[in-house]
């Protein structure tokens, strides 16, 4: 699933790009991983490249977020057309770790 987001780093506009990646590794648990893109250039944003939640993943870009002066505005969401229902309706009901106050 490919999420994007206008934004802004330090004042500068730039589009932001969420890539999420569900790894079904076990039929108990699924396990994520995030890519998080400034333009095209990767950002170096975890701490652990999976994550058993979409929460936790969704929470670790929000303080990587706090702490390098990025925004995000939340009314320019775009999200890619080919995506698995599931992730849509999951990343839907976590994406408020992305804006917490």
């Amino acid at each position: 699933m490919v999420v994007q987001y206008q934004g802004e780093q330090n004042g500068v506009p730039t589009t932001f790009t969420i890539r999420i990646i569900g790894n079904n590794l076990s039929k108990s648990s699924s396990n994520y991983q995030i890519d998080l893109l400034a333009g095209d250039k990767p950002l170096p944003i975890f701490t652990s490249l999976i994550h058993q939640s979409l929460s936790n993943c969704l929470k670790e870009i929000y303080l990587f977020r706090k702490h390098n002066n990025i925004k995000f505005n939340a009314s320019s969401e775009k999200i890619a057309a080919k995506l698995v229902p599931y992730d849509l309706v999951l990343y839907n009901y976590n994406k408020y770790a992305l804006f917490m106050a």
